[in-house]
């Protein structure tokens, strides 16, 4: 069986690691039938706009699609092009695991924590009013007449709605996720103490779906108190349930915990369509090097092969990037001491490596 999958190389690094991806994909043995559709800043000039149509039409048709990093014009009013997709495929799932491999530089042993952020809530729905408008004024008049709350005029305003339809889809993820995969444990992360109303009705729910899910043990953290847990003692964790904004912050602090960005996967997910997608940014300055570590997105290659059931394939590929990352001889500069740099490889040597280990 071969499988139709949008491939995005992005701009940037992203073109590298994608072929350095494409690469140790196709060398598990599974077959691929690879669109190649291209997004971000380098599309501008041509298309007028760094998410083309033809991109989403490509995700539409194929359901499964990865990409590399891709760069959103800075100043220009475009739209994150990340977001973009997520809203209109309706990717409400991120999915972000971080994990310790033996050899990653790392403070932390023994870390296997996935965060289930909500992607289409929150402060990141992207309900706001500009200081000084109408729009913004009157929504300030209004708070002052019926919760008799000043707002000085001279203020932005960012609005937090939280669902009980988001979330409660949100959370069934979650631990359908925990139930397919074997996890324990699902904590979710929130701010219920003050925000009675939105995060209050983000624990609620998550406490309302766990009933439904007796043998998974459930659990909640305020978030402030989750962030000193998790550097404490993060191994204590296993999947939490987050608001988007938390979501968002809480994954880089864990991918902090593994080893950084290049060993960090990701994910957006939803009931039709997938995205995988390395967590890092497109670094621009690294364009054409051969120089940066393309973990990150064989690792989301990882994600979307188990997405596909095509585990023994996934296995293959996630033991090799284990095998080459703890023997430390191919490996890029981040993934060496500072006294050890010079040995580093490139991007494509990465994959050569991979490659021999899955032979």
């Amino acid at each position: 069986m071969s499988h139709n999958v949008t491939l995005i190389p992005g701009d940037g690094i992203g073109p590298e690691i994608s072929e350095a991806t494409r690469r140790v994909l196709e060398a598990t043995g599974v077959k691929f039938n690879w669109e190649i559709v291209n997004a971000g800043a380098d599309v501008v000039a041509e298309y007028g706009t760094p998410l083309p149509d033809m991109v989403l039409e490509s995700i539409r048709k194929n359901k499964v699609a990865i990409k590399g990093p891709v760069t959103t014009p800075v100043g220009s009013g475009f739209r994150s092009v990340n977001v973009g997709m997520r809203k209109a495929l309706n990717l409400y799932t991120c999915l972000r695991p971080c994990k310790t491999y033996p050899g990653v530089p790392s403070r932390y042993d023994n870390v296997d924590i996935v965060i289930v952020r909500e992607n289409m809530e929150d402060l990141y729905a992207g309900i706001e009013f500009e200081k000084g408008s109408p729009e913004a004024l009157r929504l300030i008049e209004f708070i002052k007449e019926n919760k008799k709350v000043e707002i000085r005029a001279d203020s932005g305003i960012s609005i937090k709605p939280i669902s009980v339809f988001g979330t409660e889809r949100i959370f069934r993820w979650a631990f359908k996720y925990a139930r397919d995969n074997k996890r324990k444990r699902v904590t979710a992360v929130h701010k219920a103490n003050i925000m009675k109303y939105s995060d209050g009705l983000f624990l609620a729910i998550g406490r309302k779906v766990a009933e439904e899910y007796p043998e998974i043990e459930f659990e909640d953290r305020i978030v402030d108190n989750m962030t000193m847990q998790l550097v404490k003692n993060p191994s204590q964790f296993d999947i939490l349930v987050c608001p988007n904004l938390y979501g968002d912050i809480l994954s880089d602090l864990c991918a902090g915990l593994v080893g950084g960005l290049g060993v960090a996967p990701g994910a957006n997910i939803g009931d039709e369509y997938a995205l995988f997608e390395p967590t890092h940014g497109s670094a621009p300055k690294y364009k054409g090097m051969n120089k940066v570590n393309p973990m990150a997105m064989m690792l989301s290659g990882v994600l979307m092969l188990r997405y596909l059931k095509e585990e023994k394939a996934a296995d293959k590929l996630e033991n090799a990037i284990a095998a080459v990352i703890a023997e430390g001889k191919s490996v890029t500069y981040d993934m060496l001491s500072p006294d050890k740099q010079a040995a580093a490889v490139g991007t494509s040597q990465v994959a050569d490596a991979i490659i021999a280990k899955m032979k």
